[in-house]
């Protein structure tokens, strides 16, 4: 793991405090979880450019008429027919 180390302002530090106190975390917790979810929607406003640039091929393009069947049908209610 690597050592970060940043300012921030008073308030938001304040802040920072609260909600850590609150929801039972220490401070870096916070902080981490924060920057991975930060970078994650960061990377996904990525991927529309990656669609647009790699288009799915013929064989990705396949699956996508299986998805098309929708959910497979539901015998649950013929459970006790032999019965």
């Amino acid at each position: 793991m690597t050592m970060l180390s940043f300012r921030v302002e008073d308030e938001e530090a304040a802040r920072l405090r609260e909600w850590a106190d609150r929801l039972g975390v220490d401070r870096s917790e916070l902080l981490r979880e924060a920057l991975r979810r930060h970078l994650l929607r960061l990377a996904s406003e990525n991927d529309a450019v990656t669609w647009i640039d790699q288009p799915l091929d013929e064989g990705e393009r396949a699956l996508a008429a299986i998805a098309d069947w929708g959910p497979a049908e539901d015998w649950s209610d013929w459970a006790d027919a032999t019965r």
